[in-house]
């Protein structure tokens, strides 16, 4: 294991989120024109093999906790890179619908399950004060990935089994770096800080009304993701390569996902829901509107990625904030939401393509975003755990996705966890484990 600083950890995680999220998961789409023109793929059948990389990473993130604290952090982002690996090349070689199957399944696990070992990882090489900041630059690595696949798409579009098999090449290494980087240990929690409290009936409600946003999102944008490029190529008669423009357009405006998510938890969390869910509607009916048009076309993928991962974003956010101190649940449950939400989304846009066409299809769920955006009133905005009416206004320190990960550890008091309010409050020396000490005191080691 090698150490390294707080941001050479954030680039380098953000670097594996590239290729196990912008690759092995998000990219598919984009090469789906081409596999569809060879393979003899229907889009109900595209549909289907667009939904398995989502079930799959469903499967992935209810074990994937567990992984990270059996196996440890170093053994689970292996294990992820090399399902991304061999998902990547049988997508190379896939002769039919099976096989192309087999390899998106196998992509889905490996983006299921490197979060948890980053997540892990982090605590350990990267300190506390930090962790907001290293998260949200991990984060950002799904908009990079989405962007990394535009010159294999512009250039190899012809030729997608080459662009795959690279991309399989790009997760084996990966898998040496994690190797090489992230320590053995699961995660380290100071045994002197509280337990985290019962989860409470309203906490249940909160979550419950923040996945069922979450899963609408996905649902929605399940469309985009699989259909958009083939849309522009059926309906507008644009290239293949051309639709790599939509993907750049994408990527680069997610890289504001994470500012925007950050100033919903600083302001009004609901608004921001109902104003980012109507943007990605929008987004769908411009496509459909105009998919002939490359700049509109490139338009409508910067206006996607902008609300996409602001929306991701602040889920994550809401998630972590609602469960103080259960950072393996807080935020997995609304991206398992998302995750299901697309799984369910993309067969039936399939359906729904195949019988009416691709603008009647983007047009029923843009309305349906539309429609749900209105209930946005309903999105649970508060981490306190009495009643909503007598909230106080948290102050700016409290807000934003560093405070939210300062609540996972807490003292007594239900104040975040510090190891000098320990000191103080026991006289005794209460040292933060270094790397190497904690390597050394996990079973994992």
């Amino acid at each position: 294991m090698k150490s390294v600083s707080n941001t050479g950890f954030a680039f380098f995680g953000a670097s594996l989120i590239a290729i196990s999220y912008g690759l092995a998961r998000f990219a598919f789409g984009l090469f789906v024109p081409p596999i569809r023109a060879e393979l003899g793929l229907t889009p109900e059948l595209i549909g289907i093999i667009g939904a398995l990389p989502l079930i799959s990473f469903l499967l992935a993130s209810l074990v994937a906790p567990f992984a990270a604290d059996r196996l440890g952090a170093r053994n689970t982002a292996v294990l992820s890179g090399g399902f991304g690996a061999i998902g990547l090349a049988l997508i190379s070689q896939a002769s039919g619908p099976l096989s192309l199957g087999v390899g998106v399944f196998a992509c889905g696990i490996c983006t299921g399950l490197m979060m948890p070992a980053l997540t892990a990882a982090m605590q350990v090489l990267v300190d506390r004060s930090m962790h907001g900041r290293v998260s949200s630059v991990m984060n950002a690595g799904t908009s990079i990935g989405v962007a990394v696949a535009v010159p294999a798409v512009l250039f190899m579009a012809g030729i997608w089994r080459y662009a795959y098999m690279s991309f399989a090449i790009m997760a084996v290494i990966g898998v040496l770096a994690a190797w090489y980087v992230i320590p053995s240990v699961s995660r380290v929690t100071p045994s002197n800080a509280a337990p985290p409290p019962p989860i409470s009936a309203l906490q249940w409600w909160r979550l419950f009304r923040l996945s069922l946003f979450a899963f609408v999102m996905g649902f929605i944008s399940s469309a985009y993701w699989i259909f958009a490029p083939d849309l522009v190529v059926t309906l507008g008669d644009l290239s293949s390569s051309e639709t790599g423009w939509l993907w750049l357009a994408v990527g680069v405006a997610g890289l504001g996902g994470a500012v925007v998510a950050d100033l919903a938890d600083r302001n009004n969390p609901p608004i921001t829901q109902a104003l980012m869910l109507m943007t990605l509607a929008a987004s769908l009916a411009l496509l459909a509107a105009s998919p002939d048009q490359l700049v509109l076309a490139a338009f409508s993928g910067l206006v996607f990625g902008l609300a996409y991962m602001s929306l991701t974003g602040l889920y994550l956010m809401t998630g972590i904030r609602l469960l103080p101190g259960r950072l393996s649940m807080g935020p997995v449950l609304p991206f398992m939401a998302i995750s299901l939400g697309q799984a369910t989304g993309s067969p039936i846009v399939g359906v729904l393509v195949n019988n009416f066409g691709y603008s009647d299809a983007f047009a029923i769920f843009s309305g349906i975003g539309i429609l749900v955006a209105l209930l946005s009133p309903l999105y649970p905005r508060n981490i306190d755990q009495g009643s909503e009416e007598d909230v106080e206004i948290k102050v700016e320190e409290e807000t934003g996705l560093q405070a939210a990960y300062d609540y996972q550890l807490q003292d007594k008091k239900g104040k975040p966890f510090t190891y000098d309010t320990e000191e103080r409050a026991s006289g005794q020396s209460v040292p933060e484990l270094s790397v190497d000490d904690a390597k050394d005191k996990s079973p994992h080691s």
